[in-house]
């Protein structure tokens, strides 16, 4: 008897949704009028926060999860983000806007809304959707800076880089061998070129990555040789092998051929 096919990424983020939504069906209640700094939130605006989650208009929503905790009441702060957070998600989900949500997500960070505090049942409706999403970015075959982003916003929100590195390996498939080999790639390449930063997560530490790429060779192996015209496998292996020898980057340093005028090489 055969096994049964596993849900579609997509499919897996609708459920994630509904677990969330079920989760966060009853907000928590405000005790008091929302505050904040009223130079960057007029108190009108603040008190429309403080209102049912779902009739907060979406720029007022937008700004919201922008603006630092330090603007609001630091008890305020978290409980304001798990009344609007199945909304906060879908923003970042594939029917969103599709803006980077790396700044974004970080607001839920152990200096802003404090995820890993949540009720269990919350940050665990939380933490699986944010799966979803990473499988869909690494699967939908979206740009290299897109996935990277997502992954910074999570493990920025999370606290954790590693729990989600292993989550990408163990994804399965045709189109998560080839958003492996995408992302391995793209990080392998700005490691050797020391570029690889996180831009919003300042305690995350891109030596993890480093250290975890290694990991997908046999996998990024096998998949050049079922795709062997597919130059992004063949480069990354290139590429780990570099990082893993501690050696020069195999390629010239393209910004620094336009600047200098002649060709560059930079060591890891």
């Amino acid at each position: 008897m055969s096994e049964p096919l596993a849900p579609a990424p997509y499919t897996m983020w609708r459920d994630a949704l509904a677990e969330v939504d079920e989760a966060f069906a009853s907000p928590p209640a405000l005790d008091r009028p929302v505050g904040g700094c009223a130079h960057c939130t007029p108190e009108s605006e603040l008190r429309v926060l403080g209102g049912a989650p779902a009739d907060v208009p979406d720029d007022l929503l937008g700004h919201f999860m922008r603006e630092v905790a330090s603007h609001g009441d630091e008890d305020q702060y978290p409980v304001l983000w798990r009344r609007f957070i199945p909304r906060a998600l879908r923003r970042w989900g594939p029917d969103g806007d599709g803006t980077d949500p790396s700044d974004e997500m970080g607001r839920l960070g152990r200096r802003g809304a404090r995820l890993s505090d949540w009720p269990v049942a919350e940050r665990t409706a939380v933490e699986r959707a944010l799966g979803a999403l990473l499988h869909l970015a690494v699967t939908d075959g979206r740009p290299y800076e897109k996935v990277t982003g997502l992954i910074e916003g999570i493990a920025h929100a999370t606290g954790g880089l590693e729990p989600w590195l292993d989550h990408i390996a163990r994804l399965t498939g045709p189109e998560a061998d080839a958003g492996v080999v995408r992302l391995a790639f793209g990080w392998s390449t700005e490691l050797l070129w020391d570029e690889l930063e996180f831009t919003w997560w300042h305690d995350g530490d891109p030596q993890l990555v480093a250290a975890w790429l290694p990991t997908l060779r046999a996998r990024i192996a096998a998949f050049a040789v079922r795709h062997p015209h597919c130059k992004n496998s063949s480069d990354a292996l290139l590429a780990i092998d570099a990082l893993d020898a501690g050696t020069w980057s195999p390629w010239l340093y393209p910004y620094g051929m336009r600047a200098l005028g002649g060709p560059a090489l930079v060591r890891r």
